[in-house]
C-alpha cells in the first residue's frame, strides 16, 4: 500500500475520534480510497539513460511513483548487462505513475520533450546505442493519439534543426531495472555521471517547469 492510500486509510480512522471506525466513517474512508486509487494512470518513456530522466520526473507535482527499467523488447526480464549488449531490443524507460487530476499527460509529454534530445537516433549526447534511444510506449488510444499529435506540431513548429525521431509504440512489456538503479540520482549524488551530466540537466529543467515542482525539492 503506497503512501498517499496509507495517508487515506489513516485518515478514515480519525474521523471517527477512537479506535473503532464509525460507519459513516467506514463508508468515507472507502469512497476515499477508491478514488484514490482510480485517480492514476500510467506513462512510459524512455529518453536516454534512466538515471536522468528518473530525476527530472521525481520532481514534479502529481508524479506519484517513478520507476527505472527496460520496455520494447523482445527478452523477458532482461538484465542490465544483456540490455546493454544491445540484443534484446529493450529501451531503458522510466514508468511514471501519476494523478491524471494534478498533472496530465499532456504535461508530462512535454517535460518529456523538453529534457532530451529527440532527434538523435539510438543517442542520446555520449550514451550510444538502441537502448537509449527516444520512445513513447504509450498505454491508452488517447496517449497515442496525443503523443502523436504533439509529435507533429513540434516537428512543423520547427521548435528542432532536424526531424523528431521519437518512437511511438503500443506499451507491451515493463520489467523494472536492478535495486541499484532505482533512485540513483538521490542516492549517488557525489557519483561522475550524476554531476557532471545530470545536475545540470536538472538544473535547466528546474528553471523551466518552476511552478510544476514539488515544493520540497532539493535546491528549491
Amino acid at each position: 500500500m503506497n503512501a498517499l492510500v496509507m495517508a487515506v486509510v489513516a485518515g478514515g480512522f480519525m474521523l471517527a475520534g477512537c479506535n473503532q471506525p464509525s460507519v459513516q466513517s467506514q463508508s468515507l474512508n472507502v469512497s476515499m480510497l477508491n478514488r484514490t486509487m482510480e485517480m492514476t494512470d500510467t506513462a512510459t518513456f524512455g529518453a536516454g539513460c534512466f538515471w536522468c530522466t528518473e530525476a527530472v520526473f521525481q520532481e514534479l507535482k502529481g508524479v506519484l511513483k517513478v520507476t527505472s527499467g527496460y520496455s520494447g523488447g523482445h527478452v523477458a526480464n532482461p538484465t542490465y548487462e544483456q540490455v546493454t549488449a544491445k540484443t534484446t531490443g529493450h529501451a531503458e524507460v522510466t514508468q511514471i505513475v501519476y494523478n491524471p487530476e494534478v498533472i496530465s499527460f499532456d504535461e508530462l509529454l512535454e517535460v518529456f520533450w523538453k529534457t532530451h534530445d529527440p532527434t538523435t537516433p539510438n543517442r542520446q549526447g555520449a550514451d550510444v546505442g538502441p537502448q537509449y534511444r527516444s520512445a513513447i510506449f504509450y498505454h491508452t488510444a488517447t496517449q497515442k493519439e496525443l503523443a502523436e499529435k504533439y509529435k507533429a506540431d513540434l516537428d512543423k513548429s520547427g521548435a528542432f534543426a532536424a526531424p523528431i525521431v521519437t518512437e511511438i509504440s503500443p506499451y507491451k512489456n515493463f520489467y523494472s531495472a536492478e535495486d541499484y538503479h532505482q533512485n540513483f540520482y538521490a542516492n549517488n549524488p557525489n557519483y561522475g555521471y550524476c554531476t557532471y551530466v545530470i545536475k545540470p540537466k536538472l538544473d535547466k529543467f528546474r528553471k523551466v517547469f518552476q511552478e510544476k515542482l514539488r515544493k520540497s525539492n532539493p535546491g528549491q
